[in-house]
């Protein structure tokens, strides 16, 4: 998923991304809410984890402001703050989900799975199209009997296309979902990204699975017999 990591705390906010990148996850993080704020008006996101207590913009007031808007990512709100009516107004203020500071990180962890299931494409820590599986835990893409372990980046990839399918993703769109805000890829990067994701595809017999639209992008496209 891509996950806006929101954290005043330097200390505790390198093991949570720490945590989050090992998990698979493209994590944008910052350690402000002005930041976090522009961040969200210029990306997209699967899931935000925002600090309560941040300068300049609280998490609370990010939280409120993203629900105004309409948009519906998921929340987890992280705080210090473990009374009764403090998770309830952060729960009120468009919150899905609430975490105690300090945080478990293998709580978090399995926080971060459950919001990541509410996409109707998720079984468990599965995601289907058509019989083709991802899974979560492993890094592997499995359809029928055969099943590929993927890298980090090429699990990245085929998650994102599998939760935009028949959808032309231009290149644009591809290294904004996989890279780090404050990253630039290199020009062929996606291309080659594409290609070696492909190969993996091979053994499956789904590499035409990933089509090239010439002049636009890529799409994931399951053939019509495809169950």
């Amino acid at each position: 998923m891509k996950i806006l990591l929101a954290e005043d705390d330097p200390i505790q906010l390198e093991p949570l991304y720490a945590a989050l990148a090992k998990a698979g996850h493209i994590t944008d993080a910052t350690l402000d809410g002005e930041t976090a704020q522009w961040l969200m008006q210029e990306y997209t996101y699967d899931l935000l984890i925002l600090d309560w207590m941040l300068p300049k913009i609280s998490g609370i007031d990010l939280c409120q402001q993203h629900r105004q808007t309409g948009r519906g990512t998921p929340i987890l709100m992280l705080t210090a703050r473990d009374g009764l009516m403090d998770r309830v107004t952060g729960l009120d203020a468009g919150a899905d989900d609430y975490l105690i500071k300090p945080v478990n990180i293998l709580e978090l962890l399995a926080r971060v799975r459950a919001l990541g299931r509410r996409s109707p494409l998720w079984t468990g820590d599965i995601l289907h199209l058509a019989d083709l599986q991802l899974h979560l835990a492993t890094l592997t893409v499995q359809r029928q009997d055969v099943s590929i372990q993927l890298s980090t980046r090429e699990f990245q990839l085929m998650e994102y296309l599998m939760r935009h399918p028949q959808q032309v993703l231009t290149r644009n769109q591809i290294e904004r979902a996989l890279w780090e805000w404050n990253m630039q890829p290199e020009s062929k990067a996606v291309a080659i990204l594409i290609h070696r994701l492909r190969s993996r595809l091979q053994p499956l017999g789904a590499e035409t699975w990933v089509q090239t639209v010439y002049g636009m992008g890529y799409r994931l496209s399951v053939p019509e017999a495809t169950p």
